[in-house]
C-alpha cells in the first residue's frame, strides 16, 4: 500500500506527524505500507516549516508543491496543478489530507479525478456557517473521501445527515490530542522552559472575520486590554493582525495595558507557554481541543464552532466577538464560573494508530 500525507499549513504537520510516528512502527515491524510527505506551500515560511520538522521528528517533505499565497482560487488551482503530478508521478493508493484548509479541499479533489481513494481525517466537522471558506472546504471534501476519520460523535450525525454510508467513517479520536500528549512528554526532558509564576492568559487572534474588520478588531483588542488589567496577556501576534493593526491605527489600545506581544512562535514554545495558562482567549480551532485535554478555561472568539464537544463536554465557551460579550464572559470566569470539563471519547493519544489499522486492512 502507497500512501501519500498532504500538509497544507504548520497546523497540519501537527495532524499528519503522528501518522508519520505510527507508520515508521509499521514499516519497523516489515509492514508493506510505504508513504510520502507533500507540502503544499499554501502558508510557507521555511525557518519556521523546518523548526516543525524538527520538534515533531518529522522528515522534510519529499515534495514542496510552492503554492503560496493568493486568493482562495489562485491557491487551490496551483496546488490542484502541481498535486495532479505528484499523483501521476507516484500512484499512490490513498491520499490521506487532514483539516480544512484550501490544499485539504485542492488535494481530494485532485486525487478522486485520477480514481485515487481519499481519507479526510477530522471528518464530519461543522460550524453551519458558509461564510467561512473552511467550512467549504469540510463540506467538499467529506462528500468525495473514501474513509472518514472523525474526532467527536458530532462528526458522525453530521456525516449521517449528509448522506454517507455509515460503512466509510470511522470513530477514531482526535489525532491533535496525539501530538499534544507526545509533545508534552518530550518537554518534560527539556531544559529552559518557560515558566511564569503568577496568574497569566494566552491570546491568539488570526481569523479574518475579526482582524479584517476594523470595528470588531478594536472591539476585540479593547476588550483584551480591560482583561489584562486583571492578568498579564502574552500575545503572540499573528502577522494579518499586526498588519491590521497598524493599518486601522488601533495600536493606542495597547497602552496602559499588561498585554505582552511576543512574535509568532513554533508549536513547542507556544505550548510551553499556554499549558500553565489561566486563561485562553483565541479565535483558532485546535487550540479548543487542546485546551479541553488539558482542562485549561478558553474562550473562543467566533460566534459559532466546528468543535461543539469542546463545549459541551470541554472547558471552552463562546464568547462572542464583541467588546461587550467578551468582558461580559470574562466577568463571569472572574467571579468564580468557570466550567469543570472532561477529556472527550478517545482523545487518548492512539488516533494514529486506528487510522493506519483501517488503511492497512
Amino acid at each position: 500500500m502507497k500512501i501519500i500525507l498532504v500538509a497544507g499549513a504548520r497546523p497540519n504537520f501537527m495532524k499528519v506527524a503522528p501518522l508519520i510516528w505510527q507508520l515508521r512502527q509499521e514499516h519497523s515491524s516489515n509492514s508493506s505500507a510505504s508513504w510520502q510527505l507533500i507540502h503544499t506551500g499554501q502558508h510557507y515560511d521555511y525557518e519556521m516549516s523546518k523548526v516543525f520538522f524538527e520538534e515533531l521528528d518529522i522528515p522534510e517533505p519529499d515534495y514542496f508543491l510552492g503554492a503560496g499565497s493568493g486568493s482562495h482560487a489562485e491557491q487551490t488551482a496551483k496546488v490542484m496543478v502541481e498535486f495532479e503530478k505528484v499523483c501521476l508521478s507516484e500512484r499512490p493508493d490513498v491520499v490521506v489530507v487532514v483539516g480544512d484548509v484550501n490544499s485539504t479541499l485542492a488535494c481530494s479533489v485532485t486525487a478522486k479525478k485520477l480514481g485515487i481513494k481519499i481519507a479526510h481525517v477530522e471528518a464530519g466537522l461543522r460550524s453551519n456557517d458558509m461564510s467561512m471558506p473552511e467550512e467549504i472546504n469540510r463540506i467538499v471534501t467529506d462528500s468525495i473521501s473514501d474513509y472518514l476519520f472523525v474526532s467527536e460523535q458530532s462528526g458522525i450525525e453530521n456525516l449521517k445527515r449528509e448522506g454517507k454510508d455509515v460503512k466509510q467513517i470511522f470513530f477514531v479520536g482526535n489525532i491533535m490530542i496525539d501530538t499534544l500528549y507526545h509533545s508534552l512528554k518530550k518537554l518534560t526532558h527539556m531544559q529552559n522552559q518557560r515558566k511564569v509564576n503568577t496568574p497569566y492568559a494566552v491570546a491568539t487572534l488570526h481569523r479574518p472575520s475579526n482582524v479584517d474588520n476594523k470595528k470588531k478588531l478594536k472591539g476585540i483588542l479593547a476588550a483584551l486590554g480591560k482583561i489584562s488589567k486583571d492578568m498579564n496577556i502574552y500575545f503572540p501576534i499573528h502577522p494579518r493582525t499586526e498588519k491590521n493593526r497598524e493599518k486601522f491605527n488601533l495600536n493606542y489600545l495597547f497602552k496602559d495595558t499588561h498585554i505582552k506581544l511576543v512574535p509568532p512562535m513554533s508549536y513547542f514554545e507556544f505550548l510551553t507557554l499556554w499549558k500553565d495558562a489561566t486563561l485562553v482567549l483565541t479565535d483558532s480551532g485546535g487550540i479548543q481541543e487542546e485546551t479541553t485535554a488539558l482542562g485549561i478555561p478558553c474562550f473562543t472568539i467566533r460566534e459559532n464552532t466546528e468543535r461543539p464537544i469542546t463545549i459541551t463536554e470541554g472547558t471552552n465557551t463562546l464568547v462572542g466577538t464583541t467588546e461587550k460579550r467578551i468582558l461580559k464572559a470574562y466577568e463571569s470566569f472572574k467571579n468564580g464560573e468557570k466550567k469543570e470539563g472532561k477529556t472527550p471519547e478517545l482523545w487518548n493519544g492512539k488516533t494514529a494508530q486506528k487510522i493506519i489499522r483501517v488503511l492497512a486492512d
